[in-house]
């Protein structure tokens, strides 16, 4: 088992240094640094200082390494459009991203499983044909349409919920929360439940076929066949069996909300950032852009490696190395 999470580091790493390299070609084919630092006007011998300055006459493998290295200590350069570090600029802006990512997967995933474990039980009931219909909504819609469905029903008709915003903040050191405030957590109720809609579909609709699948299995018959009560048989057996791909799914699920969260963020004028990255690129500030991909690619790997932890705990087998898990 060791050796499979050793292989996973390494595999994450690998990804890691791909988007990196992905990220630093940015720099040399989308603009130049010197012009966006400089502006049009600058003489040419600040352009040649500049240039030297920067590095950006020595070859490009040794570019490369220090990109690499830079960005293994959080320093992604200066904004073109800011003039700030890009390390502060994200720092600032994390604390949003974050709570809406979290509390958009929580929300997919408990109500998510809920409705799969009901749809799947009570397969044949209107409910469960209803939820399942309203999945079928949830997939189909695109996301910057059910924001503006929430805006327009709960913000401009009831009145109920601001619009747009992250309403008032708590400062606990570095961190920014809006978890404390009342206007703080009516701003997040719609983002959230736009950002976990289409999450919650989708592990619904997983958590009832992989579930149905289960229950048709030998051991399901063999539990009730030794007058196992239902009940047990489903949340025990059943279920903890549909788990192991839905956490997968889910794993992954967690990674891609805070990745597509730019949409969200900018219908709701959210100041998280992924508004800090549509901005970059409007204004075609690399080193923000750069630095955003990375901490996209980061994420994924972390939640992959989560997902391989979360595995030893739901399967037993592979805590003595006797199955390993396939992705």
């Amino acid at each position: 088992m060791l050796a499979y999470i050793l292989r996973s580091l390494m595999q994450g790493l690998v990804v890691m240094v791909a988007v990196a390299f992905i990220a630093f070609s940015m720099f040399r084919f989308v603009g130049d640094p010197v012009v966006n630092m400089l502006g049009q006007e600058a003489t040419l011998q600040d352009r040649a200082e500049l240039t030297q300055r920067l590095g950006l006459n020595d070859p490009v493998p040794v570019q490369f390494a220090r990109f690499i290295a830079d960005a293994a200590q959080g320093d992604f350069g200066i904004s073109y459009r800011q003039g700030r570090k890009v390390s502060s600029l994200i720092v600032e802006r994390l604390p949003a991203t974050v709570e809406l990512a979290v509390l958009s997967a929580i929300f997919a995933f408990v109500v998510g499983i809920a409705f799969g474990v009901y749809a799947a039980i009570r397969r044949d009931g209107w409910i469960a044909n209803l939820v399942m219909s309203i999945s079928l909504i949830g997939v189909s819609l695109p996301t910057f349409l059910i924001g503006i469905g929430l805006i327009y029903i709960f913000a401009v008709e009831l009145r109920w919920l601001p619009s747009f915003g992250r309403g008032d903040t708590v400062q606990i050191g570095w961190w920014s929360t809006g978890l404390l405030t009342t206007s703080g957590l009516k701003s997040l109720v719609m983002p959230v439940l736009t950002l976990g809609f289409l999450q919650l579909t989708l592990i619904m609709r997983l958590v009832r076929s992989e579930m149905l699948e289960v229950m048709r299995a030998d051991f399901i018959r063999f539990a009730r066949a030794r007058g196992i009560p239902e009940r047990r048989i489903e949340f025990r057996h059943a279920l903890r069996n549909t788990m192991i791909p839905v956490i997968t799914i889910a794993g992954l699920q967690l990674g891609g909300v805070i990745a597509f969260a730019i949409v969200t963020e900018t219908v709701f004028q959210w100041p998280g950032l992924g508004a800090l990255f549509v901005n970059a690129v409007q204004f075609v500030d690399v080193p923000v852009m750069s630095a955003y991909l990375l901490f996209v690619a980061f994420v994924f790997v972390v939640t992959s490696l989560l997902v391989d932890l979360v595995y030893v705990a739901l399967d037993p087998r592979l805590r003595s190395g006797s199955a390993v898990p396939s992705k």
